[in-house]
């Protein structure tokens, strides 16, 4: 007899998903919905032109309590943490002693002895015990499972949402702060995993119903689901972890260079002092040494390509591979993000992808491959 399958875990948001008619799909071990009846492309329009709601709850959030928290925190990331004043959020990474991608991450400066931080659903158990092991000595480290995590996002965003809760349009990029949003008790901050501008918001799982509820009262707003979710992160050039971050990636080799702040790099005043900082740092600072690096990619032809697709040079030679692709909505042209040898990295260079057999001609390109649209005052 083979093992019985692992029972998926739901989200406070379940049975509303069901009744919106939802078809659910297995994700980072819940049952989340990939997409409602207006359908991918739909869904993927409404929230670059309007304002979307997405359940995020299969996050994993927490908290880290004590007055060491933010030096015990930094010694896990190659970002500033220290110096980042309440009231403001930052983008994080989780390395392993190698220097590879344990997880990609947001925190947030809750008061001076305190942070909120926010990690991808598949690696939250893994997260929090690596947590917990690193630093748990060092301060309190309080996983939130009673707490659902809803975004909301596009540019018509705001005005939904200041309706119900008016002053949090005063917010800008990546701050926040606590608001009663029709009447539930929620930890909000401008920011989200689209592009757009937009909100994320963390709510007692018990009013996380009601909240829903409210916010697809609004007229601007309607439900959208993992599939847009995709779509829309990827034509921002914004990495999904499993797929184009892992444990065997550096943030150099990911070119995420821009969220490692000076004062932890070479010559910086709190420079090193996180796991692999050897290999990240000189990686750094000989760019040279890189055997590949994250790109974005465009088919010129009109072919989806997907991940894992083989890249090849001119010459038939195996030169990297795609990490995530498809069909950009808004865009209206296969996008991708992959991996190529750092000779072929250089915008406007032209590789070819193996779909089936067949050679597509695509060529490196600047991500975003839509422009930002983040509020920032």
């Amino acid at each position: 007899m083979s093992a019985p399958a692992t029972a998926l875990l739901i989200t406070p948001l379940n049975a509303l998903h069901i009744e919106l008619g939802a078809r659910m799909v297995p994700f980072a071990g819940y049952s989340m919905p990939v997409q409602y009846p207006a359908g991918l492309m739909a869904e993927h329009l409404h929230t670059r032109q309007a304002a979307g709601l997405f359940d995020v709850s299969h996050m994993g959030q927490l908290k880290l309590v004590g007055p060491d928290a933010a030096a015990a925190f930094e010694s896990l990331v190659p970002v500033d943490v220290i110096d980042l004043p309440v009231g403001k959020q930052r983008y994080g990474l989780l390395l392993n002693d190698e220097g590879g991608i344990i997880d990609d991450l947001m925190f947030f400066r809750v008061a001076d002895n305190a942070l909120f931080v926010i990690v991808n659903g598949a690696c939250k158990v893994g997260d929090m015990a690596h947590i917990q092991a690193r630093i748990g000595q060092r301060c309190d480290v309080v996983p939130m499972p009673d707490h659902a995590l809803l975004a909301l996002q596009g540019p018509q965003a705001v005005t939904a949402l200041s309706r119900l809760a008016p002053g949090i349009e005063k917010l800008v990029f990546m701050t926040g702060g606590d608001f009663s949003i029709a009447g539930c008790d929620c930890f909000v901050t401008r920011s989200g995993y689209t592009g757009e501008d937009g909100f994320e918001i963390s709510v007692p799982a018990a009013q996380a119903e009601t909240l829903a509820r409210a916010l697809l009262a609004q007229p601007e707003v309607k439900p959208i689901g993992l599939g847009a979710r995709n779509s829309l992160r990827l034509e921002a050039g914004l990495c999904l972890y499993g797929n184009d971050l892992d444990t065997t990636t550096t943030p150099p080799e990911a070119s995420l260079n821009w969220a490692i702040q000076k004062v932890r790099r070479t010559g910086g005043a709190r420079a090193g002092g996180f796991p692999g900082a050897d290999k990240v740092l000189a990686q750094i600072d000989n760019p040279a040494s890189l055997a590949r690096k994250r790109v974005g990619l465009v088919a010129l032809e009109r072919v989806p390509v997907r991940e894992h697709t083989e890249l090849q040079s001119a010459d038939g030679q195996k030169i990297g591979e795609v990490t995530s692709g498809l069909l950009g909505p808004t865009v209206n042209e296969p996008v991708a993000m992959g991996y190529v040898a750092p000779a072929f990295a250089a915008i406007g260079t032209r590789v070819n992808a193996m779909v089936r057999g067949k050679a597509v001609p695509m060529e490196v390109r600047a991500m975003p491959f839509v422009p930002a649209n983040y509020y920032r005052g």
